[in-house]
């Protein structure tokens, strides 16, 4: 069983790749997938970069994962992302049957930063989480740099906004 220090951890390396991203050209987000106490897999926002709106750090990852592992179902990994994921990276996550969702900085701080996928999130469950989530799946764990990302982003005179 995995300790709190060790998701801090991962989730720290998730934090760290979005501000990269941030730095890159990209958007404040990050993710890793790890399995068995080992990264498989890492990944940074990169929709402007690559003008694909589904190029989403977990969606990267998981892409990522599926290709280390031979498999399209990574149920026995651990995501870990530097922000509460989206709607459309909660339900690849489901896709690809990963478990347990571990974030850092909640949905708010990505809205304050003007990512504000609040209306999907209503639209598809009437509020910005579904409750079934709740229950174990999708676990916020509190880090001090949880907010970096989105004050290096705002930071940046250059950044492109979508």
């Amino acid at each position: 069983m995995m300790t709190d220090d060790a998701h801090i951890q991962y989730l720290q390396k998730a934090i760290s790749l979005a501000v990269k991203s941030v730095h890159e050209g990209g958007g404040p987000f990050g993710a890793v997938i790890v399995r068995e106490g080992k990264v498989i897999a890492e990944a940074w926002n990169q929709v402007t970069l690559n003008h694909d709106p589904s190029a989403h750090a977990e969606v990267a990852a998981i892409r990522k994962a599926g290709k280390v592992l031979g498999h399209a179902h990574i149920q026995d990994c651990i995501l870990y992302s530097s922000c509460e994921p989206c709607p459309m990276c909660l339900a690849a996550t489901m896709w690809a049957r990963i478990p347990k969702v571990y974030f850092a900085a909640a949905h708010d701080e990505a809205a304050r930063a003007g990512f504000a996928d609040t209306h999907i999130a209503e639209q598809l469950y009437g509020q910005t989480r579904p409750v079934a989530l709740e229950t174990g799946f999708l676990t916020q764990v509190k880090v001090a740099s949880a907010t970096l990302p989105f004050d290096t982003w705002l930071a940046r005179e250059d950044r492109v906004e979508y």
